[in-house]
């Protein structure tokens, strides 16, 4: 063991104490030197850096609901020695801002801190040389109420287009709606509220998107965000027989009588929507006052209602031939 450690003392010796190495040494001596002075004299340079800092509403009256977000956002450029900006981007000097709600809020649902004022709650936090040369925004707003509130319905919005040959059948949201808070002018106006813009394309099986709802200035959402289910189906062209034709606008005593009396529609829909259909879920009918209007051998029928899940719909044939009657007494 002696014999070992007695090696590995002498090679350490020959490594730091011959020619070469003594000379590398006081070359890697030198530059650490010189580095030091570098990075002494460059933190010592005035710089300009810009930080965000978080501002928080605080103090709000259990009464009170914020509508907007209880925390935004201040840009601050500060100018200062690159030591002391050094200590800013790394240490926790730079904290949250709060302030307080009954110091800023005007009694009418609305509070405002200026730029002035947000200086001033920033340089309690900053050494004595620092300076703030721009801040963004100019000012901070916020909203709020005293529980004034309505449910709403949840839609989606943006681009979302599955494989061709497949169409979304259907659309669900979880939950289907949510609670907004706002003033009350603003709940008159808002009926519906929308997803942030959603994006998604060539896609064959059923989609589940995880989405935030799209912001409203002064308006607080509860949740603030839903799932959106897109259920695909497959595009077949199909077409449903014995369809009955109604008579609308029909007077008392007088009724309508159609030869055929069913007709036969074509239109475009998903294979499980098709499988489900009948015939009395599309809804044809002859109009009397037409008829008695422009009286001509044949009468003209039309598809008034189709069923969900149905597109590029139409009658086999638009005109038919008729009998008015008189029921009798």
């Amino acid at each position: 063991m002696k014999n070992y450690l007695g090696s590995i003392a002498r090679f350490l010796h020959k490594l730091l104490f011959s020619k070469t190495n003594k000379e590398l040494l006081i070359f890697v001596f030198f530059l650490a030197l010189s580095g030091i002075f570098w990075l002494q004299t460059t933190l010592n340079e005035v710089y300009e850096r810009e930080f965000a800092i978080p501002v928080s509403v605080v103090g709000i009256p259990k009464n009170a609901v914020l509508t907007s977000d209880e925390t935004d956002t201040v840009r601050v450029t500060i100018r200062d020695k690159g030591i002391t900006l050094l200590t800013y981007m790394y240490g926790d000097i730079l904290r949250k801002v709060n302030v307080n709600f009954k110091n800023y809020s005007h009694g009418n649902g609305t509070g405002v801190i200026t730029q002035q004022e947000l200086q001033k709650l920033v340089y309690q936090q900053l050494a004595n040389g620092s300076r703030i040369t721009a801040m963004k925004p100019e000012k901070l707003e916020f909203y709020y109420n005293y529980g004034d509130k309505k449910t709403v319905p949840v839609r989606w919005s943006g681009r979302v287009i599955p494989e061709e040959l497949f169409f979304i059948s259907r659309v669900a949201y979880s939950p289907d709606s949510v609670t907004i808070y706002a003033s009350p002018e603003k709940l008159d106006s808002i009926n519906v509220v929308y997803t942030e813009q959603l994006n998604y394309a060539n896609f064959r099986d059923t989609l589940r998107a995880n989405c935030e709802l799209a912001k409203i200035k002064g308006v607080k959402m509860i949740p603030d965000h839903v799932r959106v289910t897109f259920c695909t189906d497959v595009l077949t062209e199909e077409s449903i027989e014995g369809v009955p034709i109604k008579a609308i606008n029909l007077p008392k005593g007088k009724s309508i009588r159609t030869f055929p009396s069913r007709v036969n529609v074509t239109f475009v829909t998903g294979v499980s929507v098709y499988r489900n259909l009948k015939p009395t879920d599309f809804y044809v009918v002859a109009d009397y006052n037409e008829i008695k209007d422009h009286p001509q051998e044949k009468c003209h029928i039309y598809l008034k209602s189709v069923p969900r899940g149905i597109s590029r719909a139409r009658l086999e044939t638009s005109m038919v031939d008729y009998l008015i009657e008189s029921d009798e007494e």
